[in-house]
């Protein structure tokens, strides 16, 4: 199902056996799109710190209720290392969250969760097999830098092929695959009150220094692309519509892929 990531948003975290606390934003991958972990407002039980919590962990989305349901209890929250959200998320402190859970290294497979395809399963799967042995030099691996805050980058301006065209006002997650599916650009300084989806694979590069996000599309296509209403439920007919306009072969055609048609990290541009 395709959720508005500001839907989202104070949804409660269910564990077994209690409530953990809300949502408040995501850290993605900004190689793949992935959503790499849910942070979670705790409450006063844990005196109001933050916490990770992987899609590993998840088992489903209930959005009648706002609630997710996660295959965890509050024991393993409470006991789980303590990660500063404020700063960026390094790949020691991923290795320690990883071996804590038992989960697979997302980074070491073929596909966008590792081992497999999507998130669903896998925590439950691991949780008999053996210690994860991590290679020495691992331990010194710098920041991860390819982890991106949805608040952060909420706001980062939209240049087109020919001029600037809006900025990131949201993002659509699909909660199986766990990816951000497109970017909702918000180009009411142009077409007044009008929001359109960009899929991430139509980035052409991303200047995280300028806040800025370039895609291979011209200002006519995203304004005379089909509005996206955030009270209205993102069908396939709809998705259609949007890929048929643009031009581009829709994402399930190419699902067994690891990434999308662009990684922008890998052609990140820093500096003017």
């Amino acid at each position: 199902m395709l959720v508005n990531s500001k839907h989202l948003q104070d949804f409660t975290i269910q564990a077994s056996d209690g409530e953990i606390g809300t949502v408040e934003q995501f850290y993605f991958d900004d190689e793949t799109w992935a959503i790499r972990y849910l942070v979670v407002k705790t409450g006063s039980w844990l005196d109001q710190r933050q916490v990770l919590i992987s899609p590993f962990a998840i088992i489903g989305v209930n959005v009648a209720l706002k609630l997710v349901d996660v295959a965890l209890t509050q024991k393993q929250v409470e006991s789980s290392p303590n990660i500063d959200t404020q700063r960026p998320v390094s790949r020691q402190h991923e290795i320690a969250y990883m071996d804590y859970y038992s989960y697979p290294y997302y980074w070491s497979g073929p596909y966008m969760w590792g081992p497999a395809m999507y998130p669903a399963g896998l925590a439950a799967s691991t949780k008999a097999g053996p210690t994860l042995t991590v290679p020495h030099n691992m331990w010194k691996a710098p920041a991860d830098v390819h982890l991106r805050s949805t608040q952060a980058v909420s706001g980062y301006h939209i240049e087109s092929a020919d001029g600037e065209i809006g900025h990131v006002d949201g993002f659509v997650i699909d909660d199986e695959a766990w990816v951000i599916r497109y970017i909702e650009v918000a180009t009411r300084n142009w077409l007044p009150g009008k929001k359109v989806l960009v899929s991430p694979a139509w980035v052409e590069k991303v200047k995280w220094e300028d806040s800025k996000v370039y895609v291979g599309l011209t200002r006519e296509a995203i304004q005379s692309a089909p509005e996206h209403e955030e009270s209205r439920l993102i069908d396939r007919e709809y998705e259609n519509s949007l890929y048929f306009h643009y031009g581009r072969p829709p994402y399930w055609l190419n699902e067994g892929q690891y990434q999308p048609a662009y990684s922008p990290a890998a052609q990140t541009v820093s500096g003017a």
